[in-house]
Formats: structure tokens, C-alpha cells, sequence
């Protein structure tokens, strides 16, 4: 049995990260489509790195939930295992998870403009904004995809490969909308998996999945690992 797992923020949820999606208090006037593109880094450096500080200060008081640990533990059952995950928040890799693809990259990881140098950066607040790389003191971005840049390629083809061939793909508290990875489902349902969705909503992938399970992500997961 080859079990792929793909989350989305809905797992993370559960752990008080928000979407950024109708957020309250200071950047409740920017959507994040305004805020994580390269013309809004081009144009503002200094704002992006403000909102993605304020994004990394709410995620760092967040700890892995039940969600997070169970899959983590479904890792554990499966020796054909791969997590792909949209989420940038790395609570995956908190509570245990090792088999992880992350499409949309990490918010902990910075990537200078100048050296192209990737590192990680735990720093809450960040000392400086916009930060500047260790190395070459080059401007440094958030290493994440932001909107209307292509997703990293080595990770996009280690997911569609693993998914091409799995046994069962598990999709969690993702909205099936976000391309290129709602193409996932579909792909996996080519190749003879069984489609098995989380989610307290229906979304476009609900209408393939063989197994509907409509829980918040943790609930969700209990039942799965019951059905196995």
C-alpha cells in the first residue's frame, strides 16, 4: 500500500494559523494576493517583509495539532509514504513528519536575490526589515511562491510522480482551487488510487473522491485511520 497525503490550510486551522485571508486588525486593508507577488517585493520590499514578520510571529506561538501528529503517525504505518503539503508554516515538519514535500515552500527558509543562497531564518522579529543576506548582505526574500511564480520543479515532480502511482491519496482541509496542486486528485484517480477527502466543505474534489469524510482535519484523519 503507498499512501500520499496533501494538505492545505485548513489542517493548520486547528493550530490558530489563519488563512491571511479576512484578516483583522493592521493588515486587514491588503489581500494577500496584493502582498506575496514579485511586483508587490519589487515595488515595497519593507512592506512584504512587515506583513510576512506579522505571519511569522502568529505561526511561531503555533504548535502542531492532532492533525499534524496523526499524519505524522500514518508515516509510521505506511513504509511507501509522501506528505505534500501547500502549507508554508512547517508544523508538519514540528510534529514529526519526514516524508515532506512542501510545494509552496517555507516561511522559515530566505532566499537572497543577490547569491541565490537559501537558508533558514528563525528569527522572531526579524532583527532588520527587509533582511539582508548572511553572506553577501544581498536583499533576501521570503522563500516561498507567490502568486503567478511557477512551484519549485524538483518538488512539483517528486508529488506527481509519488501521486501517479499511489495506492490512496488523502486530501486534507485544502480547497481544491489552487492550481497547479488540484490537479493532485485528479491525477491519482488516472492512476486506479482511491481518492479520500477531508473536509467540512464540499469543494470541486468531492465530486472524484470515492470517500467523502465532512470533519474538521483532525476528526477527519481519526475516522481514516479507522477505515484502514
Amino acid at each position: 500500500m503507498k499512501l500520499a497525503v496533501l494538505t492545505g490550510a485548513g489542517i493548520s486551522a486547528e493550530s490558530g494559523v489563519p488563512t491571511f485571508r479576512g484578516s483583522s486588525g493592521l493588515w486587514k486593508t491588503f489581500k494577500p494576493e496584493e502582498l506575496a507577488t514579485p511586483e508587490a517585493f519589487k515595488n515595497d520590499p519593507k512592506l512584504v517583509w512587515e506583513w510576512y514578520d506579522w505571519r511569522r510571529a502568529i505561526i511561531n506561538k503555533a504548535e502542531p495539532n492532532k492533525g499534524h501528529l496523526l499524519i505524522a503517525k500514518l508515516e509510521d504505518l505506511f513504509e511507501d509514504f509522501l506528505l505534500i503539503t501547500q502549507n508554508v508554516d512547517g508544523l508538519h515538519q514540528k510534529a514529526g513528519s519526514k516524508k515532506v514535500v512542501e510545494l509552496h515552500g517555507n516561511i522559515w527558509r530566505v532566499l537572497c536575490t543577490a547569491c541565490g543562497r537559501r537558508y533558514y531564518d528563525y528569527r522572531v522579529p526579524l532583527e532588520e526589515i527587509p533582511p539582508r543576506c548572511k553572506h553577501c548582505k544581498g536583499l533576501l526574500r521570503p522563500d516561498v511562491v507567490w502568486f503567478g511564480e511557477s512551484l519549485p520543479q524538483e518538488e512539483w515532480e517528486t508529488a506527481i510522480k509519488f501521486v501517479k502511482s499511489c495506492s490512496i491519496l488523502l486530501v486534507v482541509g485544502t480547497s481544491g482551487v489552487v492550481y497547479p496542486a488540484a490537479q493532485l486528485p485528479l491525477l491519482a484517480k488516472q492512476g486506479g488510487a482511491k481518492l479520500v477527502e477531508i473536509n467540512p466543505e464540499d469543494t470541486p474534489i468531492s465530486e472524484i473522491a470515492d470517500i467523502m469524510i465532512k470533519k474538521k482535519a483532525s476528526e477527519g484523519i481519526e475516522e481514516f485511520i479507522k477505515l484502514l
